[in-house]
Order: structure tokens, then C-alpha cells, then sequence
């Protein structure tokens, strides 16, 4: 049923298969801590305090509210990569209160994913200009209608220049969908094997992404290869994970795959 990255002791004797398993991690897979975590999405409404004696007890729950965009701060110029502060700005910029509200993320709570700022290309007419304006590109998920959205934001007037959406385009894994997809393997009976291994590597049981180094990889759906639970991968957004055990081995999970749109686990053939 499962496929393990045998190990004695604690230690990997099982040398060709984790070439494998190395191998397939060096394919297209997002390293922890390479892709953008979310720090931006996904705020939910407080709820309110009740009232003192006398009065009835009540609570309200108040709307979500996405911060205005912060003070500049440092700036780079030209093509220099986009500081820290340009990036939390542009951000913020970007999700505007409407597109929070009508967006979720990968927890399904309202405001979309977050998956990437990266310095956008100049215009073509600006390639020579030292002057031309510093733009940056905002790529969300929005897992309600599994749809890429990128915009273009101009450093220089803080305004969105460009919104892009595109469907059937899946960007490499981020960190938090990396946890979110381990959250529901752990929590699948498809996850037992994945379990039972860390089990025997540790003599721990297995209840957190944390116990774990996660590297990944978008998986598509290919005709007749796969389970009918996972036809519909590329449309939505699905995720092989490659598990490692933190100051021990591997483990082989190749052949599970997660639905994180449908928040569904299914196996490979």
C-alpha cells in the first residue's frame, strides 16, 4: 500500500531510495522558506465584548479591515530587488477591502492567498530610462473560484497599474499551503502510512506540519492516471508533498496526493 524510505536505529539504509526521493524533491519542488509565507490574508471578524451588569449580553462581530498602505520607507532604485518594506507596502496596496472580502485563502477564511512579490519587468519604452518608475507584481490564490490574480503596483504613485486573473495556472507551492496540505494528510486515514513512518523513525507520534520539513510540488491531473477524487488537479489547486523528518530521514509520500481546493487526500495508482 505504502512505499517507506526503510530505515534501523534511526538512520537510512536505504541509500538508492532516497536518491529517488532526492531526486524528485530537485524537480520544480518550492523549498521550505523560498516561497512567500502569507502575512497578509485571511483576517476574520473579533467579537465583541458583552456588556456590563444590567444589560443584556451581546456580541457583534465586526468586518474584516485590510490596513491602509504604510509610509514608504526604504526604497531600492532601478532593478535592485524590491526591500522589505516596498514589499509589505505593495501588498497592501493590492488587497483592497473588496477583493479581501469576496477572496478566501487556503484555510478557507476570508482574504486570498498570498504567493508571491517579485520586481516586474520595466515597460518596453522605459529599458534605456534610469528614471523609469520601480513596479512590482502581486500574484493571490483566491481558492474560492481557484483563481490567480497578479497585480502590477507602481512603487513610485502607490497605485495598482494592472490586474491580471488567470484559471488552470498553478505557481509553485507557498509555505502555508505547504502546512495546510500536511494539516490534512495527517488528519486523512491516507496519512497512516505517512504516520506509521515518522513513528518508527522517532518512536513520536505524528499530530503536527511542525514535526516535519515539507518541500513540494504542484501535481496535475493527466488522463486516466489518477483517482477520480483528483481529476479535476490543475483546475484546482493540488500539492504532492515530500516529507522529511526534522534531523532524520525521508519519508515516501509520492503517491498521495493533496486537493487543496477540495481539502481532499487521494492516492495514486
Amino acid at each position: 500500500m505504502r512505499k517507506i524510505v526503510h530505515r534501523h536505529l534511526g538512520k537510512v539504509v536505504a541509500g538508492a531510495a532516497i536518491a529517488v526521493a532526492g531526486t524528485a524533491v530537485m524537480v520544480g519542488i518550492t523549498l521550505p522558506g523560498t516561497a512567500g509565507a502569507d502575512d497578509s490574508g485571511g483576517g476574520q471578524g473579533a467579537n465583541g465584548t458583552s456588556q456590563q451588569a444590567g444589560q443584556q449580553g451581546q456580541s457583534a462581530v465586526q468586518p474584516g479591515v485590510v490596513e491602509e498602505a504604510p509610509a514608504q520607507g526604504d526604497k531600492g532604485k532601478g532593478r535592485d530587488p524590491l526591500t522589505d518594506d516596498e514589499m509589505k507596502r505593495v501588498q497592501r496596496i493590492a488587497l483592497n477591502q473588496q477583493s479581501f472580502s469576496a477572496s478566501e485563502n487556503v484555510e478557507g477564511k476570508r482574504g486570498p492567498q498570498r504567493i508571491s512579490v517579485d520586481l516586474a519587468e520595466p515597460e518596453a519604452n522605459e529599458l534605456d530610462d534610469p528614471n523609469a518608475p520601480r513596479r512590482a507584481d502581486v500574484s493571490f490564490y483566491d481558492y474560492k473560484n481557484d483563481t490567480l490574480v497578479t497585480k502590477t503596483v507602481n512603487l513610485d504613485t502607490g497605485k495598482v497599474e494592472k490586474t491580471g486573473t488567470q484559471h488552470d495556472v498553478q505557481p509553485p507551492i507557498s509555505r502555508d499551503e505547504m502546512i495546510e496540505a500536511a494539516k490534512l494528510l495527517i488528519a486523512d486515514p491516507l496519512g497512516a502510512g505517512l504516520k506509521a513512518d515518522f513513528k518508527d523513525a522517532t518512536g513520536k507520534e505524528l499530530t503536527s506540519p511542525d514535526q516535519l520539513m515539507l518541500n513540494s510540488m504542484v501535481y496535475r491531473a493527466t488522463s486516466g492516471a489518477q483517482p477520480a477524487v483528483l481529476d479535476a488537479c490543475g483546475e484546482h489547486r493540488c500539492v504532492r508533498l515530500f516529507p522529511k523528518v526534522k534531523n532524520g530521514p525521508w519519508i515516501d509520500s509520492r503517491d498521495l496526493v493533496i486537493d487543496l481546493s477540495a481539502r481532499k487526500v487521494g492516492k495514486l495508482g
